[in-house]
């Protein structure tokens, strides 16, 4: 082969300019709160609630202040288990220009997994909603033995209702002090953590992914310049606040380009979400594939306006090419891209551009960011050509401090190089256009949402009848995946699919349940002994009639359960 045919390596570098942010996230507040002072920047619809960036500034430091009054000294961690709402953003603000440690907990978690996460970083403080959708977030904090979560002292509960022992969020606020926050933010340092997210592994136990101000601060910065944002936009956020693409490509994209954070409801909904949309007049719109096919879909569309529309960002799981191609046409955005990234990202690595053409918007997710590096690699760790696959490894300012107190799993995920190692399979292309094209660890994304099978497997197995269990991913017209259970019972007892997910139900996240169950006598098995998942999964697949989203009853051995709705 002649040289000039020889394919280059798969590595990019992406570009240097503009340079990187170098403060603090309190030091952006307050210069957003400078520039554009009666520009509009938050609207929590569903309270009633908006904001100008002055009036988000001075709310922030009254209850930065409420935090450092109740003894909180920078460096400790503050949980927030809340769904969407102003105060989630106050909260995250607030603690940034303290130098507290904002620790973020999804809505969705029961009892154990909560306690599992304020025990492993030690919070401090929590401050949280007394319920949502009908989790008793106060009784299930009460659950849990005070003892196992020595660091706690402090509860803050939001809403009017009060509650022994949690002090109401309308008496955590205190007069702002400017010379008391000055002399903190002097102090803080822009590498330091100041969030942790929990992002679950193949072994079980979740791991705190650390990210500093520099890692998300310009990551929302840089998002938000690929899509064009400007203080003249307003951003629908409908996805959860607690993850990367809500506080991060969400609201620190709005904070670093003065575009308005409008949040339709607490948690995503098609029809709040267009009355937002329609209402007030939003540019972009943010959203896994999923959403967007349900706000498609929704009976009334015709009815809303949502001619402002232009850009946004999706991201979670592939587009599929329908669901792009109506995007574009029927919400107005044609200049929405498709990100990629993970939680250690901060989480975006790659993004497409407004001016990519369509196929690669839906075939691709993008090019390297700036200020980052992307390479694909062998088995080996080694450089594959271009257009080969391998894993796709990144490199820059954006890869995250390391896990929580986990040296050991911090190094399995970043080498000595400092090259953040996904797990996900890719291939680059001539232009740098990045592919993923699998996984390989066997994660399931579900609507946006990451699963770990170990993880629902090492729940299943404290049911006293299961011997043994392999949960695994398959297709799914709406959520791209579903999650699957084969399930061994103990010898001489019987176990029926419905009562797998009852031992679920209430105990795990509701989109970490399985529904799909099948109860078995074994697993497909390599030689060596290891399940052989690919085969279940081929097996499930291929019986699989009609599609996956049916209701139809499985024959035999094979029971379909829907306990939860989505």
């Amino acid at each position: 082969m002649s040289p000039d045919r020889i394919p280059a390596p798969s590595l990019a570098v992406g570009p240097t300019e503009p340079p990187l942010l170098t403060g603090t996230i309190g030091a952006a507040l307050d210069r957003a709160a400078e520039r554009w002072p009666d520009g509009l920047a938050l609207v929590s619809r569903h309270q009633d609630i908006r904001l100008s960036w002055a009036e988000l500034n001075a709310e922030v430091d009254r209850i930065a202040c409420g935090l450092v009054a109740q003894g909180l000294e920078p460096g400790e961690r503050v949980g927030i288990w809340s769904p969407n709402r102003a105060e989630w953003t106050i909260v995250q603000l607030a603690t940034a220009k303290a130098g507290l440690i904002l620790v973020t907990i999804n809505p969705a978690y029961r009892t154990g997994e909560v306690e599992y996460a304020l025990r492993k970083v030690g919070c401090a403080a929590l401050v949280l909603a007394p319920s949502f959708r009908g989790s008793d977030y106060v009784a299930m904090l009460r659950e849990i033995d005070p003892a196992a979560l020595p660091s706690l002292r402090l509860l803050v509960s939001l809403g009017e209702e009060r509650f022994d022992g949690f002090l109401p969020w309308a008496e955590l606020a205190r007069p702002a002090d400017p010379a008391m926050l000055a002399l903190i933010a002097g102090n803080l340092d822009p590498a330091a953590p100041i969030n942790i997210q929990f992002t679950s592994g193949t072994t079980g136990s979740p791991k705190g992914a650390t990210l500093s101000h520099r890692n998300i601060l310009n990551n929302g910065y840089f998002a938000g310049r690929q899509i064009r944002l400007t203080p003249a936009d307003r951003i629908c956020i409908p996805v959860p606040l607690y993850h990367c693409f809500g506080m991060v490509l969400g609201n620190l994209a709005a904070l670093t380009s003065g575009a308005a954070m409008v949040y339709p409801g607490d948690a995503f909904d098609p029809l709040r979400t267009l009355e937002a949309c329609a209402a007030e007049r939003c540019t972009a719109l943010y959203g896994v594939p999923t959403m967007m096919i349900a706000i498609l879909n929704y009976p009334d569309f015709e009815r809303f306006d949502v001619s402002s529309l232009r850009t946004g960002i999706m991201a979670g799981s592939p587009c599929p090419v329908t669901t792009m191609g109506e995007v574009m046409e029927r919400l107005h955005m044609t200049e929405v891209t498709i990100g990629y990234g993970m939680t250690e990202t901060s989480p975006l690595t790659t993004q497409t551009a407004i001016e990519d053409k369509v196929a690669e918007r839906v075939a691709t997710v993008g090019r390297v960011h700036p200020h980052a590096q992307a390479k694909i690699v062998d088995e080996a760790g080694a450089i594959v050509p271009r257009g080969t696959q391998g894993e796709y490894c990144s490199r820059g300012y954006a890869v995250m401090l390391g896990y929580w107190d986990d040296p050991a799993r911090t190094a399995e995920a970043i080498d000595a190089d400092g090259w953040m190692h996904s797990g996900d399979l890719a291939t680059m292309d001539e232009a740098g256009y990045i592919r993923i094209t699998g996984r390989i660890k066997d994660m399931i994304i579900r609507g946006g949402e990451n699963i770990y099978p170990r993880e629902v497997e090492e729940h299943l197995l404290t049911h006293d009848r299961v011997a043994d269990v392999q949960v695994f991913g398959i297709a799914h017209e709406t959520y791209g995946e579903e999650v699957c259970a084969w399930v061994i019972p103990k010898p001489g007892h019987a176990l029926t699919p419905e009562e797998i997910v009852a031992h679920c139900k209430g105990r795990i996240a509701h989109y970490k349940v399985p529904r799909e169950v099948r109860i078995v006598d074994a697993f497909p098995m390599t030689v060596t002994g290891k399940a052989q998942k690919f085969e279940m999964r081929k097996i499930m697949e291929g019986e699989m009639t009609p599609p996956h989203n049916s209701s139809a009853a499985w024959p035999h051995s094979v029971g379909t359960s829907r306990p939860l709705g989505d």
